[in-house]
Parts: C-alpha cells; structure tokens; sequence
C-alpha cells in the first residue's frame, strides 16, 4: 500500500492508494482523507458496460446487509431489463465484494446502497458529504473528481478517479481533526451524451436511523 503525502503530480496529498482490497486499511490511518484501490474493471466487462443502451443499467437505493446485495443487485437487474450473461454475474459479484469490504473494514453491519445511472451535472460542485464515510465505483463513464482546498473554494487541482477504481470517502461526520480539505464531485456531463452508472455505498452504524 501507499500513504500518499510525497507524490502530488499522481494523487492529491492525503490520499491513500491500495493495489488490494486487504490494503485499503490505509483509509484509517490519521491524516488519510480519502483510499483509492488502484485496479481497472476486466476489459470484457468494461466494453460490456460501455454498449449497453442506457435504459437497461439497473439503478435503485435500499437499507440492506452486506449479504443482501447480490439478490437486490438481481432485483435491479430484472426490473431494468438487463440481460443476464457472465459480466453480469461479475459486475453482481464485485459490487457484493465491496459491500463486504465496506462492513468488514468500517465494521457497519448494514449498508445504504445506491446504484445510480448519471447524465446529468448531479453534485458538481466540490462538497463533502455530511456522513462518516462513502465508497463510490463508477462503472461506467468519468471517475469521481477531488482536490484539496484550504478554503473551501473550489480546488486548484482536480484529480479524476480511474473508471472501475473504487474511493473510499470521508464526511463531515468522520471524527478527526483537523479537517483534510479533500472535496470531491461528480465530474460535470450534461450535454456530453454520456452515461455514468455510479456505485455509492455508506456504512449505516445506528440502523434505527435509517428504517
């Protein structure tokens, strides 16, 4: 793994980089803003994703345990209409496999799980969000964008999420200080004609919260 603090011209300062989901403990580490796994979706699979009309990708939001994913993963599947075959079972897999690295790493034995299709300039404005701790995975179009600001203006440097490479996020609510000044938003596409299908996975620790 690395802690990235040295390397500005690859990753802003702050930011952890896992090349292994095991890795990805960096997220904990005091001063790590954000951990980004560094890996690319199989190419099959990317140009699978990439051809598909835009009305088949499944899109939803639930409250659910790690252990649900795959079948609600299905469930959104059936009701877009997305056909069945084996990148289908991998993407399935994959977005279990990082429900489980959510819980098992944020110890959260539930999950808010969002699987949402883009076209639209949807949180373009740098921001952090008012939670402990967000995973998003793009599948499908432009990474997530984030930079430092000292002032909460918009960063002077933008870096772009690799498509396929999942970041791990902290909020507002993350209780460390002082404040990383890491902001992130969803790259800007309206007008562009492109499609993002956007994974966004948040630990739930008071469930009760979120019935």
């Amino acid at each position: 793994m690395n802690f990235i603090r040295k390397i500005a011209r690859d990753a802003a300062i702050g930011v952890g980089v896992a090349d292994d989901p095991a890795s990805l403990d960096v997220f904990l580490r005091p001063g790590c803003a954000a951990a980004i796994w560094r890996r690319q979706t199989p190419p099959d699979v990317q140009s699978w994703i990439e051809d598909l009309d835009p009305d088949v990708l499944p899109r939803g939001r639930t409250v659910l345990r790690p252990n649900a994913v795959p079948e609600t993963f299905d469930s959104l599947c059936e009701m877009s209409g997305l056909p069945e075959g084996p990148a289908r079972d991998w993407l399935r897999e994959d977005i279990a496999t990082l429900a489980s690295v959510v819980s098992e790493l944020l110890k959260a034995s539930v999950l808010r799980f969002r699987l949402d299709v883009v076209t639209t300039n949807a949180c373009r404005k740098f921001h952090i969000d008012a939670i402990t701790a967000r995973l998003v995975c793009t599948y499908r179009g432009t990474g997530t964008q984030y930079g430092i600001s000292p002032d909460g203006r918009d960063p002077s440097r933008v870096f772009t999420v690799p498509t396929g490479a999942p970041i791990l996020l902290r909020g507002t609510l993350w209780p460390a200080e002082p404040p990383s000044g890491l902001l992130h938003r969803s790259p800007p596409i309206e007008g562009t004609d492109e499609t993002r299908l956007v994974l966004v996975l948040d630990p739930v620790f008071d469930p009760d919260d979120d019935a």
